[in-house]
């Protein structure tokens, strides 16, 4: 039968009704939830054209830092960076070398958010070589922060007599919560740096920090971000003399000698100001907000934002009694439980016992830019997810600068901010007055930014970023020191070959197959074919090579263009053996399986040239039941490689769970593992920890709280739980013989969204060169199929739980669908609008 032929009719007779189809012939139901998009708000748009993003490359200076933390890039082009842990490192441009220039003896206790924090240079580093670092050390009274000068020289030698300690910050060691550390100069070269309220936010349930009650300091934040006392919750701005104190600057928030003040705030009312920077022009301020993890609005008052700040004067910043656009939290008695009035934003109260300060304060100032978990009404393109506000430096474009790497004049004065969290960086455009203006994110389609945790221009014109890395707390492999240079002229091609002949016996003939290309559509391209990377063996587009002797090779392909610029591919031949071959046969049907238990035959037949006798050992068969996938469409009838994830594996590989757990390694939250040990015997355990995870709050295991994740249905909460419950599951599956019957009866107990997966595999011994492995396995899915599981479709406007067909001769497509031993088709349809 003609598939196709057989559904259009079907379903082509009822278009002319406006039919709405929702299940048909199989029947099961995808969620229909709408997919998470990011719609960027384009500013009104400049005389300039948007660069492409393939006009920006990214270049890995140094990798596999240690919790980097801070970078600055001298005017020669140098650029250093520190890990908490104390290193620090100094980047040579001209021979492209990373040294460790030193290792701080600093307090970087685990857990503890202390350590080496900040690093910047003096504006007159040129002249006098000056480098400043902020740091945890033992100070008289105890553990401090301090920010000390050094010299450094061009040589990279840092001169430890030279050490000018400049002021320091003393933290409540116990608490591990909120430093600060973001370092900045302006253009009268006063020293900004900003530091965190130091308070437990734990137990205020990711609401206003402001717990009075006596032995609970250090879960009120009124004692340090509103307190016009203290240096903690601010962004300070000092000068710098050259004998290593410091003079306040006019224009702080509070004149030298005023009473119950400190004369170094320039901004108070900061929660976690971590990374700022000032505008060289403006001498505005910029810094990222880091904010509390209230997924919803409360009785307490508005669920938790990060915030985008610029201050532009001296200002209160409005923590902890407003966040955002200033919206306000209530007074809030945490003995009695009782919820007063909001605070005045025109004249907030500090009636706390544990402030220092003046007790009425600044008005409150809004955010420039703020945004929940969820997608901000305001903001959309900033997506949803966890939130980690990075803030960045505003660009200069310099005509007169002679660099083929900076940045294009379309980015001038453009404030460039980031998301640890979210792992991207965006612009933000502001008008003629520095009011926000619109959003624009940088390198949308292949930024691949890993938590960008600091960023700076160099003197280059070039963008330098920070890269943290996959997990909190942990030595990443995957964090780096990168440059991003933009490339306005002659692009390099792109390099690729597409050949699939990679594994035969010798003589082994291959057509050498590419698809190379160059964005500059003009540019013409020069091939050259290499035999591990030394031999030429052609300088033809498709050339035919013949390999002589067993082996595994190396063919490179190098791609040069009229300009002189190359891009290189390599693929792997493999001569003297041959893949094994591997079939999963079966008298049952094989797309699906039925409502009830179900008995399924199943043979596997194995050949490989080379191995005469097949050996058992190098045999696997093993079948699994998935209760939910990712995407039905993928998981269908044979496949050749073996599907291994599920729905609740794929929502958090999506998410951003690993930033603060990992399967068996405890970061920031426990490790997975623990948690489904833990668990494993709570029938209640699916539903309370999925409500956990959409609402956040105080953890179970330690002082840190959970992000909330509002923007996660019930379902998805309870499918990412269900995974994370799987790993306590220590069973190791045993091979099934090559011929046999199981009994399918896992789905009985679930919806109709599940798989059972039959996966055969075999390992030959290697003929003349290495063991090669062929897997297939066949995938079984429910007798009910939804239709907007529909492989292609025609004339069919919208697909989402339902498919809809407006017109005549609408159709849809399931592609290989076995019909054997099915007798009955039934479909779901209804009239839409019509009755």
């Amino acid at each position: 039968m003609n598939k196709v032929n057989y559904f259009k009719p079907l379903i082509a007779g009822c278009a002319v009704l406006g039919v709405s189809v929702m299940l048909f012939a199989f029947n099961t139901a995808d969620s229909g939830k709408p997919k998470p998009t990011r719609a960027v708000v384009h500013h009104t748009a400049p005389a300039l054209k948007k660069p492409e993003d393939n006009r920006f490359t990214k270049t890995v200076l140094y990798n596999d830092l240690n919790e980097p933390m801070e970078l600055a890039v001298a005017p020669d082009g140098r650029v250093f960076f520190i890990e908490r842990s104390g290193n620090f490192y100094a980047y040579n441009p001209i021979n492209k070398q990373t040294t460790l220039v030193r290792k701080f003896p600093v307090k970087a206790v685990e857990k503890i958010l202390q350590g080496m924090l900040g690093l910047t240079i003096d504006p007159d580093f040129a002249i006098n070589n000056y480098i400043y670092f902020y740091y945890s050390t033992d100070g008289n009274g105890g553990l401090v922060n301090r920010l000390a000068r050094y010299k450094i020289s061009k040589t990279n030698q840092l001169d430890l007599t030279s050490e000018k300690s400049i002021i320091e910050v003393p933290p409540e060691a116990e608490v591990s919560a909120h430093s600060g550390g973001g370092l900045a100069r302006d253009k009268n070269k006063n020293l900004y740096l900003s530091t965190g309220d130091n308070t437990v936010p734990f137990e205020s349930e990711g609401y206003a920090p402001i717990d009075m009650r006596a032995g609970r300091q250090t879960f009120d934040a009124e004692r340090s971000a509103a307190n016009t006392n203290d240096l903690r919750g601010k962004v300070l701005r000092i000068h710098p003399e050259a004998n290593g104190t410091y003079t306040i600057p006019e224009g702080n928030l509070f004149k030298k000698g005023q009473a119950n003040t400190r004369p170094e705030i320039y901004v108070m009312g900061c929660r976690n100001p971590y990374r700022i920077s000032v505008d060289p022009e403006t001498s505005i301020l910029y810094w990222g907000e880091v904010g509390p993890d209230a997924g919803t609005d409360g009785k307490q008052g508005p669920r938790g934002y990060d915030e985008i700040n610029q201050a532009g004067k001296a200002g209160n910043f409005g923590w902890p009694f407003f966040v955002g656009d200033n919206k306000a939290y209530n007074k809030y008695d945490f003995t009695t439980k009782t919820v007063g009035e909001l605070f005045d934003v025109n004249a907030p109260e500090n009636a706390s016992p544990n402030n220092t300060g003046l007790r009425i304060l600044p008005p409150a100032q809004k955010a420039l830019v703020w945004f929940p978990y969820a997608v901000s009404p305001e903001f959309p393109a900033l997506g949803q997810g966890g939130r980690c506000a990075i803030g960045g430096p505003v660009y200069h474009y310099d005509p007169a600068l002679k660099s083929k790497t900076k940045f294009p004049e379309y980015y001038d004065k453009v404030l460039f901010v980031g998301d640890y969290m979210r792992s991207w960086i965006f612009g933000v455009r502001m008008d003629n007055n520095h009011d926000y203006s619109s959003l624009e994110q940088l390198m949308e389609s292949n930024g691949d930014f890993r938590r960008p945790i600091d960023m700076k221009f160099g003197p280059d014109g070039s963008f330098y970023v920070l890269e943290y890395g996959s997990g909190y707390g942990l030595d990443n492999p995957d964090a780096r020191l990168v440059r991003v240079d933009y490339n306005g002229g002659n692009r390099a091609p792109i390099a690729k070959i597409t050949t699939q002949d990679t594994i035969g016996l010798m003589p082994y003939k291959v057509t050498l197959n590419q698809k190379s290309f160059d964005n500059d559509a003009d540019d013409k391209l020069a091939y050259k074919w290499l035999l591990n990377g030394q031999t030429v063996i052609s300088t033809a587009e498709t050339p035919v090579y013949t390999f002589r002797k067993n082996g595994i090779y190396k063919i490179t392909l190098k791609v040069t263009d009229a300009g002189g610029k190359t891009s290189t591919d390599t693929k792997v031949i493999k001569v003297g053996n041959t893949l094994p071959q591997v079939a999963i046969s079966t008298e049952a049907n094989s797309t699906f399986f039925f409502p009830g238990e179900q008995a399924f035959n199943y043979k596997v037949t194995i050949k490989d040239r080379e191995d005469k006798v097949i050996d058992p050992k190098r045999t696997k068969i093993n079948i699994n039941y998935i209760a939910r996938v990712e995407n039905s469409q993928t998981l269908m009838g044979h496949r050749a490689i073996a599907p291994t994830y599920n729905y609740g594996k794929a929502l958090m590989a999506k998410s951003d769970c690993k930033a603060c757990h990992q399967t068996y390694t405890k970061v920031l939250g426990p490790a997975f593992v623990e948690v489904a040990k833990r668990y494993a015997t709570n029938k209640d355990a699916v539903d309370m920890l999925a409500t956990k995870i959409i609402k956040g709050g105080n953890g179970n295991w330690g002082e840190h709280a959970m992000s909330a994740h509002p923007q996660l249905s019930k379902d998805d909460a309870s499918e990412i739980v269900k995974y994370i419950l799987t790993l306590n599951d220590k069973k190791v599956a045993v091979s099934l013989p090559r011929e046999g019957n199981v009994t399918l009866k896992d789905h009985l107990t679930t919806v109709d969204e599940g798989r059972y997966i039959l996966t055969a595999s075999y390992t030959d011994k290697g003929g003349a060169i290495t063991p090669l492995t062929t897997t297939e396995s066949l995938v079984l899915r429910p007798a009910k199929v939804y239709a907007n599981d529909a492989d292609m479709y025609e004339k069919i406007p919208k697909r989402n739980k339902v498919i809809t067909m407006e017109q005549n001769e609408g159709y849809f497509v399931l592609k290989n669908i076995d019909l054997k031993n099915i007798n009955q088709l039934t479909y779901s349809y209804s009239s839409g609008e019509l009755g």
